[in-house]
């Protein structure tokens, strides 16, 4: 069962009430009736009581279903505008996605179950072990200005081809950012404008407000291919909020000479992108927008937005309030995967037991994808503030130690579990299974491995969200945050960081969070 069919508390969507209405980014988009371009375009602790607890729920969601009226706009698919200029771009490595070489994996358990797990994009460094992680990225430099060949300068006539080609470049980013879809075709031989129009419907869906291109070198020759040319580029991007921080991503550009003037033919994804293909480049998209989330999918399941976008508006509450440094992420961004699209977005190839995931795209953002096959409409509102506390949470270069994992998922189970009491958390059988056999008793030593079972994955998940939940109760959040900072944002060692946050040594304290695990649960 998927999610999106249910709405959230509070909230009903019918022909007769304001409806939210999604951006369609699909190929037959300018084709479709109006009525459809309308319909689819969506712009906008122990001690707790329980009662006190689902009434606050409760009337965040409801909060969060007027705030989604309120931002409803109905818009027609964007016309045609003169284009705008462009700033120049800035090349940029960045993170490798979710079960690729690194991405940590991570899952979350349901409160009211659901029969798999998510996983996380994190980063974590090649270490021992089969638990997938990431390797760390560096930062994006700066914008200012665009490199020029890397090792290899090239001749003077591969450069000056370069050149024209990244001018070439840049009038399409204009056009990108200043809607003009006739623009961003322009550059492109014929043959190549369906497949660019789909890519520009899709982006436009997502209100991009940056697209910085810059090359990665000089181009190059197709062997056996006369007058065709391949070039590496870098291309910075932001999504609905204007000069941001951009993400990154790496794309292969091949032209065809015309006479002297190269003519785009394909905009493809890059192998060596490490995080995989993004959705826009894959899918048409149908996408909402609100006030902190943007969530998209694909045209299919384009009624599953309006409850979708209320709900993750409410979790993003929770979320940013796991921000490290207070800095919560400008736009929270996750898309609904049916089947082909969790196979195919971000390289696919996730752990048998993941539901979601967060993976690292640069500029300080990590984008959460969800899978629809397994999602349910019971679990929904727990793995999406567990999935956007690891967005609000991790450092842009992910984590590195594997050690760590109990730390980065706990902070998400708790933030998950949005304060309900411990009693309640719906993985203390599989934490007391796991107690009975197959763990160490270190946190260190607790993380599943990608062909675990789905009682080995829950009892670890429980065992983190337990151990933070111990120190939050014994210290208080914000100095157990500080904690979190100072091991995955600082690469303190716990020893080091409990000394310097709490006072007290980790040795007693692990074996504190150990005690209190084994007392919950019996």
């Amino acid at each position: 069962m998927t999610d999106g069919d249910e709405q959230p508390p509070g909230r009903t969507t019918d022909g007769d009430e304001p409806r939210p209405a999604v951006e369609a980014a699909d190929a037959s988009a300018d084709k479709a009736s109006a009525a459809d371009a309308v319909a689819a375009n969506l712009s906008a602790d122990a001690g707790v009581d329980d009662t006190r607890a689902e009434t606050a729920r409760a009337a965040d969601v409801s909060a969060d279903s007027a705030e989604v009226d309120a931002a409803v706009d109905t818009i027609a698919p964007a016309p045609d505008a003169a284009s705008l200029p462009h700033p120049a771009a800035r090349p940029a490595p960045y993170p490798v996605p979710l079960a690729h070489v690194d991405e940590q994996t991570r899952a979350v358990r349901q409160r009211r179950r659901w029969p798999l797990w998510t996983v996380l994009g994190l980063a974590l460094g090649l270490v021992a072990g089969a638990v997938p992680g990431v390797l760390l990225r560096q930062s994006a430099p700066d914008a200012a200005g665009r490199s020029a060949a890397k090792d290899d300068p090239g001749t003077a006539a591969q450069r000056r081809l370069g050149e024209r080609m990244l001018a070439l470049l840049d009038r399409q980013a204009a056009a990108l950012v200043g809607a003009d879809r006739a623009g961003f075709l322009a550059i492109a031989e014929p043959a190549a404008r369906p497949a660019l129009g789909r890519r520009y419907a899709a982006l436009r869906a997502l209100r991009v407000t940056t697209w910085r291109p810059a090359a990665d070198g000089v181009p190059e020759a197709v062997e056996g291919r006369p007058g065709e040319w391949r070039q590496a580029v870098t291309v910075g991007y932001c999504f609905v909020v204007p000069d941001c921080e951009p993400s990154t991503v790496e794309l292969g550009a091949r032209w065809r000479l015309a006479g002297t003037e190269p003519r785009l033919t394909a905009l493809e994804p890059s192998g060596a992108d490490p995080a995989g293909v993004r959705p826009w480049q894959a899918n048409d998209l149908a996408v909402a927008v609100g006030k902190r989330v943007v969530v998209a999918t694909t045209p299919a399941q384009r009624r599953k937005l309006p409850g979708l976008l209320a709900q993750a508006e409410t979790a993003a509450r929770a979320a940013d309030r796991y921000a490290i440094g207070g800095r919560p992420p400008d736009r929270y961004l996750v898309y609904y995967a049916g089947t082909g699209e969790w196979q195919r977005w971000y390289g696919g190839g996730r752990p048998k037991w993941t539901a979601g995931y967060a993976v690292g795209v640069g500029g300080g953002r990590h984008d959460v994808v969800l899978n629809a096959q397994i999602v349910t409409p019971a679990g929904i509102d727990d793995l999406l503030r567990h999935e956007l506390t690891h967005a609000a949470s991790l450092p842009d270069r992910g984590y590195a130690d594997r050690a760590d994992w109990w730390l980065v998922e706990g902070l998400a189970e708790y933030a998950g579990a949005d304060g309900q009491p411990v009693h309640r958390y719906d993985g203390l059988s599989e934490v007391r299974n796991l107690l009975r056999g197959g763990w160490s008793g270190r946190l260190d030593a607790v993380a599943p491995a990608d062909d675990a079972s789905d009682d080995r994955v829950g009892g670890a998940y429980g065992v983190g969200y337990l151990a933070v939940r111990h120190l939050v109760d014994r210290y208080g959040e914000q100095r157990m945050l500080d904690f979190y900072r100072a091991v995955v944002h600082q690469g303190r060692t716990p020893e080091q960081a409990a000394d310097e946050v709490f006072g007290d040594p980790w040795s007693m304290l692990h074996d504190d969070c150990v005690a209190y695990v084994r007392a919950v649960v019996g």
